[in-house]
């Protein structure tokens, strides 16, 4: 006959021999400053915002963010090459401790990751060739309009082609977005402002510009859930990069025009 006592007992004993062997929950933070090593997810065909030099250097302003990051920790970094479709898939597979790749903040991503607070901006509309006669959304019914897929722009243009009677064309990357627009392949482009003057910038004669404004995005650091002590590091990092200038420095060498001021407060 069992013994109700002796087998409560034994129970815990497995319970807390089983909770000691079962690894505790790891704090990714401790993890990196462990490690002196932190793996950065960033695309390198995002012109200016990340991309390759004549040495096959990783450059541009995510570049330069993350390595300013990585020194002001006192860490190695490790760029993990990315494209815009598996920027999230890239912290969920671990495949990368952050991503600094123009990540902007939306409420559909925030159901699968965490966000910094900002530390740069988007403003994303629809380019063209200036003498296209383009003012409004009306104007651009029935012309397909290229994006990189993945990105938010091709979720909102997605989400009202119906409506406004657009097609969606897309690529993989921005490097083949940008080679369809200045060889003329691509009627018209949803992009952000930047990567529509380095179109103009390649191709003077059809002089892309922008045409109609999507909105003005929020970019941050995007980080898996729950790891909170890392969110408010990073978000420390970026109220200090703000405060000094070096944030903005970053943008304006590479974009032109300098961060919006809301971001810089």
């Amino acid at each position: 006959m069992l013994n109700l006592k002796t087998f409560t007992v034994s129970a815990m004993m497995v319970g807390a021999f089983l909770a000691g062997a079962m690894p505790a929950h790891a704090d990714l933070l401790e993890d990196i400053m462990a490690a002196g090593n932190i793996r950065i997810s960033t695309d390198l065909a995002m012109v200016p915002s990340g991309m390759l030099d004549g040495a096959m250097t990783p450059i541009g302003s995510d570049v330069e963010t993350a390595q300013l990051l990585a020194a002001d920790w006192g860490l190695e970094l490790e760029i993990i090459s990315t494209t815009g479709a598996t920027r999230i898939p890239n912290l969920q597979t671990n495949k990368a401790d952050i991503v600094i790749s123009t990540l902007s903040v939306t409420d559909q991503r925030k159901e699968v990751i965490d966000f910094s607070r900002p530390y740069a901006a988007v403003i994303s509309v629809v380019g063209a060739p200036a003498a296209t006669e383009i003012t409004d959304w009306e104007d651009l019914r029935g012309t397909p309009i290229s994006v990189v897929r993945g990105t938010t722009q091709d979720s909102e243009l997605t989400a009202m082609a119906g409506e406004k009677g657009i097609e969606v064309v897309r690529y993989e990357d921005d490097a083949t977005l940008v080679t369809a627009a200045i060889s003329g392949q691509a009627a018209a482009v949803a992009t952000s402002a930047t990567v529509v003057n380095q179109i103009k910038q390649r191709n003077t004669e059809l002089s892309f510009e922008p045409k109609v404004t999507i909105r003005t995005l929020d970019v941050a650091i995007g980080v898996r859930k729950g790891e909170e002590a890392l969110v408010a590091k990073l978000n420390e990092w970026i109220s200090a990069n703000m405060a000094n200038g070096k944030l903005n420095e970053i943008y304006l060498k590479y974009h032109g025009s300098p961060l919006p001021e809301e971001l810089q407060q």
